[in-house]
């Protein structure tokens, strides 16, 4: 088995590995490229977006043994831009190249069940929750954790696999109508509102963390994400940044990962979930960060210093789902208005080269730049107003 811990630096021209190939994957290979590495790319969608900007598509399932070989033989690292790769393909890879991150902290969260319990035990604070594998289990849930939210232990995003539930017996429905498959049931707290943290960590135990993004959502699917350059080292984002460090520590985690926090009323913060993985919030530091959350995730797979995460400029990131390639109410197809977008100072586009726009499909964002936070949000309502989109107050 290939040691997973500290080793010496991949150099650039060398091959990296991703498995996955959607627009994370993508982006991480412009950023490797930029870098001078060739990237090997293990999905099974002939027409990936990451695929389709690689050095080598490995068009094959996840779990396939050959495409796995085939790709830890080529690469001497290889990463992941999604969280439901079957933890074993992720130790056969492991037999022969190094994969950052690794099977074990993957494993955790995938599902919600283990990853509470891990938050829990790391010292940061959740939610009430209880592990639901049962409908006679909610029949004796305290009382304390209705209203709730149900969701499913594995596999649920973007707001899928989710369920408001007022009473027991709509907890009791919700979880009959998935299937009875294992669940958590948390408490809704009062939120005041969301945010997020990038962070990187590489294998000899560096860190760097990208300031934290404010979070909006629309639907259960993030729509707007903002960083105030001013406020980017203030009390609350260094107190999340330093609760994410403590997740990641805990994970013994190599890479690029991102914690969802909700800040309540009171002002104290509970962790939501994490993603290993670049996250959408993290798009924003594509222009206003020196180092973007995917150039940090090419040097910790490679094993490269990590970059500075100091913001350039203050930012609004929105998310363009394929809502947009359609006329409101309707089925007929249109382009967005790109020319006006980049008409707007500061916006910087960026499409994932999707062939086919569906609804509720991520197919681009938009990066807002702007001297201070009060100009990139004057801007970004501007780039709304050209594509039709709701900007929050």
């Amino acid at each position: 088995m290939i040691k997973q811990g500290k080793a010496a630096p991949i150099m650039p021209g060398e091959w990296l590995g991703m498995v996955g190939g959607g627009q994370l994957g993508r982006m991480f290979c412009h950023a490797a490229q930029s870098l001078g590495y060739k990237v090997a790319v293990l999905d099974p969608d002939q027409q990936s977006p990451a695929g389709a900007v690689a050095d080598l598509h490995i068009c094959a399932s996840y779990d396939d043994a050959d495409a796995l070989a085939d790709l830890a033989g080529r690469c001497q690292a290889v990463t992941t831009e999604f969280e439901n790769v079957p933890a074993a393909s992720l130790e056969m890879l492991a037999q022969a190249s190094l994969t950052r991150p690794g099977a074990h902290a993957v494993a955790i969260v995938q599902d919600r069940i283990h990853e509470k319990a891990f938050l829990a035990s790391s010292g940061v604070p959740v939610a009430p929750y209880m592990a639901v594998t049962s409908a006679a289990e909610l029949d004796e849930a305290p009382d304390a954790l209705f209203p709730g939210i149900l969701k499913l232990a594995r596999l649920g995003y973007d707001g899928k696999g989710q369920a408001r539930v007022a009473t027991r017996a709509e907890a009791i429905r919700a979880f009959q109508e998935f299937d009875s498959h294992p669940c958590v049931l948390e408490a809704l707290l009062p939120l005041a509102s969301e945010l997020s943290v990038v962070l990187a960590r590489g294998a000899d135990g560096s860190t760097a963390v990208h300031p934290s993004a404010v979070n909006e959502h629309r639907d259960g699917i993030l729509a707007v994400s903002s960083v105030d350059m001013q406020q980017a080292t203030g009390p609350l984002s260094v107190q999340a940044g330093a609760a994410a460090l403590r997740i990641a520590e805990a994970l013994e985690y190599t890479g690029v990962l991102c914690v969802e926090f909700f800040v309540l009323q009171d002002g104290s913060l509970i962790a939501n979930e994490i993603a290993p993985r670049p996250h959408n919030s993290g798009h924003y530091t594509m222009n206003a960060s020196v180092t973007s959350q995917f150039e940090q995730q090419a040097r910790a797979t490679a094993g490269l210093p990590l970059g500075d995460t100091a913001c350039l400029s203050s930012v609004v990131m929105l998310n363009l789902l394929g809502d947009l390639w359609f006329e409101p109410g309707t089925d007929v197809a249109r382009e967005p208005d790109w020319a006006g977008v980049l008409a707007v100072p500061g916006a910087q586009l960026h499409l994932y080269g999707k062939a086919q726009a569906r609804r509720g499909r991520k197919m681009g964002h938009v990066n807002v730049l702007g001297a201070d936070f009060a100009q990139a949000r004057e801007r970004a309502r501007r780039v709304a107003a050209v594509l039709g989109l709701e900007l929050g107050s």
